[in-house]
């Protein structure tokens, strides 16, 4: 993945202690680099995959007030906020791409949409953090909460992905873990998730969680999206980046994620979609570049 890392984000928030990294020392390869609610599955299984926790949509219900589609969900924190690129590698990786995401979607959501890209904060943490959704924790991994409009990302993450289930987290495999949280924040810009919290509030937990599917298979395919623009603009792709991050969509669906931890799969309690609907909807958005080809909650099959 080419990058240029010098061009830092001026929306990082950096709450980790001094130096950083990916978890225990998992470094960012150089050059060609390698790979990248609902109702709880089983514990500790949500924090394995990629997307909004499930205390975002359905326990922080409550804290949503009313509005219509269009609205941007939003609840400031009175907690100080340390602000400015980090100085270690992953760090500044991250902030690299982040800038790159507020490039790509301040030209493309205006083309495709006529609405503005007000970009989102990203937070790095270690280990726990009060957000607007509740605490967030490394175990929920990577999420985005749409009270506050930020994405809050454990570096460790990455480190988990390869111990436990054997994921190589490369340079684009990464950045699209990050593209992903981006993705459920353009939902939000468009009234996506407003339109879905009021839905959920009205459905069981399997049709709840047939919908939250669709909300993350959305989110993958604008990760799609914003790889084919930035490939377009700044040639960000190189060779093998592409297959490693679909390797990275393939670990982390719902049924290779129950197969891992329980042995067998429920397909009523998927709350991110399949191996296979995870690396379609990501190939889809990557070969159109456009936001209208994300209709996931119209398409039938996934």
């Amino acid at each position: 993945m080419r990058l240029d890392e010098s061009d830092q984000s001026e929306n990082l928030e950096d709450l980790r202690g001094s130096g950083g990294g990916f978890g225990g020392g998992l470094p960012i390869p150089g050059g060609r680099g390698g790979l990248g609610i609902g109702t709880i599955i089983v514990l500790g299984l949500i924090g394995y995959a990629f997307g909004i926790d499930p205390r975002i949509l359905i326990g922080g219900a409550e804290l949503l007030s009313g509005g219509d589609g269009g609205q941007v969900l939003q609840q400031t924190q009175d907690e100080p906020r340390s602000s400015g690129p980090p100085t270690d590698e992953s760090g500044r990786f991250i902030s690299a791409v982040l800038a790159n995401t507020e490039k790509v979607w301040g030209e493309a959501l205006p083309q495709q949409t006529g609405k503005s890209y007000p970009p989102p904060k990203l937070v790095l943490y270690s280990n726990e953090t009060s957000t607007a959704c509740g605490p967030g924790q490394r175990t929920a991994g990577p999420f985005y909460c749409p009270l506050d409009q930020k994405v809050y990302l454990d570096l460790g993450f990455f480190d988990d992905m390869q111990r436990r289930f054997g994921v190589k987290m490369g340079r684009f495999a990464i950045a699209y873990v990050v593209a992903h949280e981006i993705g459920h924040h353009i939902q939000n810009v468009i009234g996506t998730l407003p339109k879905v919290e009021a839905a959920q509030k009205r459905l069981g937990d399997r049709d709840s969680n047939g919908l939250q599917v669709r909300v993350e298979l959305q989110a993958d395919c604008f990760a799609g999206v914003w790889a084919a623009n930035a490939d377009q603009r700044f040639k960000i792709l190189e060779q093998g980046d592409v297959e490693d991050a679909l390797k990275a969509a393939s670990a982390v669906g719902d049924d290779t994620l129950q197969k891992e931890t329980q042995g067998y799969v429920v397909p009523d309690s998927f709350t991110h979609g399949t191996s296979a609907q995870r690396t379609r909807w990501f190939s889809t958005g990557l070969k159109s570049g456009q936001i209208s080809a994300c209709n996931t909650f119209n398409a039938n099959p996934l």
